[in-house]
């Protein structure tokens, strides 16, 4: 049998960018908006501030540049502050099925290379493209396994997909390829015990992606072997993680029909900075308080009727979801989540605040939203969502969202993607500014130069 590496690795030194579907072409280009828009906003945050300083004390350098500021670092000090900066409100693309974030740290490494390498803008659209697409996969192959076992898919699966889009962006031969990803087996990681404690170590993911895959690539480049086989072999990453006889990984999914079938056609934008199994929550709830002009007073109970796999990333335990220490906390908590949208009317960038998380108002409605486990709702492959309201009057409310919106099924339109980075972007850059570069990202395959365009993020903040 070939090796699943050796077939990646050959799919990915033939492809070129006139191979590429338009609708990949776009949506890549919007993926770079959108990624570029979060890394701002998550600078803005007290966890942007500190990864800027780590990222100055530990990557001196200035061959490329972190996004919305005037600051520049090495190249891999701005793929690893640039692609933990973009998940810090944890509204960054996901791949439903996998639950990969594989945007964010694609993106991130994606520039930060083109940066230094000089690379035209097809290269990089090609590059994000191949490491999405391949992240998709490889977290494919057993789905909702992984955060259970206390694995964040980001950080395991991501770390390939970019280091594929690396040895790519550095020419690397076949050979060289197949090592990258044997040595990128070493450095995946990604343990959730943040979840407990709300601590904010789970954002620094995509920037570990991000950072991982180049090193690998420029190791193997550099003659630094690695074993042939880092995802189906007896000590590989399936085994080693999973252990579990039951679980059968699916290793079709990995290379069957690359290039004719995209996986990454699957993932979708976020139009929320939540967990992304709570968006179709979040929307049916939403349409039900403008519908009915609904009111927190109003509410006796707010009842989800959940997929089992959803329960232990969103819904337990109790304690931890209903009373969120901090916005990490709160991000992946169904019950806060829902009662703070139903509160404020909206969840945008400026959610989950500390006033909110205190707010007794919001606190009140989070102890009157339940959930109910039914075997019936699909697997992570579609995000469905179905939630009844009893009023005090007694007054049922039911609504279903058979899709979460930014799916390929429910997808935001490019003037909402373009507004919602307007929205993120506010405060650090100007208005022109940020028109310019939202003209330029959908516009890059026209760039001879990345750092012609990664120059539009440069501001006069620090």
């Amino acid at each position: 049998m070939i090796a699943a590496s050796q077939k990646l690795s050959e799919w990915v030194g033939g492809l070129r960018f006139g191979d590429l579907p338009q609708d990949v072409v776009t949506a890549t280009r919007l993926r770079i908006v959108d990624v570029i828009g979060l890394s701002i906003a998550g600078g803005q945050r007290p966890f942007g501030e500190s990864v800027r300083r780590a990222a100055a004390d530990l990557h001196p350098g200035t061959e490329a540049r972190i996004w919305g500021g005037k600051a520049r670092s090495s190249m891999l000090g701005a793929a690893f502050a640039n692609g933990a900066l973009s998940q810090a409100l944890e509204f960054d693309d996901t791949h439903n099925e996998s639950i990969v974030h594989m945007s964010s740290p694609a993106v991130a490494a994606a520039l930060a290379l083109g940066d230094r390498l000089r690379s035209g803008g097809r290269d990089a659209i090609l590059a994000v493209a191949i490491g999405n697409e391949i992240s998709c996969r490889v977290g494919s192959l057993a789905p909702g396994q992984f955060h259970k076992r206390g694995f964040h898919p980001s950080g395991l699966f991501a770390p390939f997909g970019v280091s594929w889009l690396a040895a790519k962006m550095q020419s690397l031969d076949q050979r060289q390829m197949i090592c990258a990803a044997g040595i990128t087996g070493s450095f995946a990681a990604g343990l959730i015990q943040c979840w407990v404690d709300g601590t904010q170590s789970k954002f620094l993911h995509p920037g570990w992606a991000a950072q991982s895959g180049i090193a690998a690539a420029t190791l193997a480049k550099a003659g630094v072997t690695g074993p042939g086989e880092v995802l189906e072999g007896r000590f590989g990453l399936y085994a080693s993680h999973l252990q579990d006889s039951a679980v059968v990984p699916d290793w079709n999914r990995l290379t069957e029909a690359l290039g004719d079938e995209w996986e990454s056609r699957n993932a979708s934008f976020k139009p929320f900075p939540a967990a992304h199994v709570i968006h179709p929550y979040i929307s049916a709830l939403l349409r039900l308080r403008e519908r009915h002009g609904l009111s927190e007073d109003q509410i006796h109970k707010i009842r989800c009727d959940v997929a089992p796999y959803i329960v232990g990333i969103v819904c337990e335990p109790q304690d931890e979801k209903l009373h969120p220490l901090s916005d990490s906390h709160g991000r992946v908590s169904l019950q806060y989540t829902l009662a703070e949208a139903l509160v404020r009317g909206r969840l945008g960038k400026d959610a989950y605040q500390p006033e909110f998380l205190r707010d007794e108002a919001i606190l009140s409605l989070t102890r009157r939203v339940d959930y109910r486990v039914d075997g019936t709702l699909p697997g992570p492959e579609q995000f469905k969502g179905v939630i009844s309201v009893e009023l005090t009057d007694g007054t049922i409310l039911q609504e279903v969202e058979e899709h979460n919106r930014g799916s390929a099924e429910n997808p935001m339109t490019t003037e909402e993607i373009v507004a919602k980075f307007r929205e993120n972007v506010a405060g650090t850059l100007s208005a022109d500014q940020a028109e310019r570069l939202v003209d330029a990202a959908l516009a890059l395959d026209r760039f001879d130069d990345v750092s012609r365009f990664t120059e539009l993020t440069v501001t006069d903040h620090d």
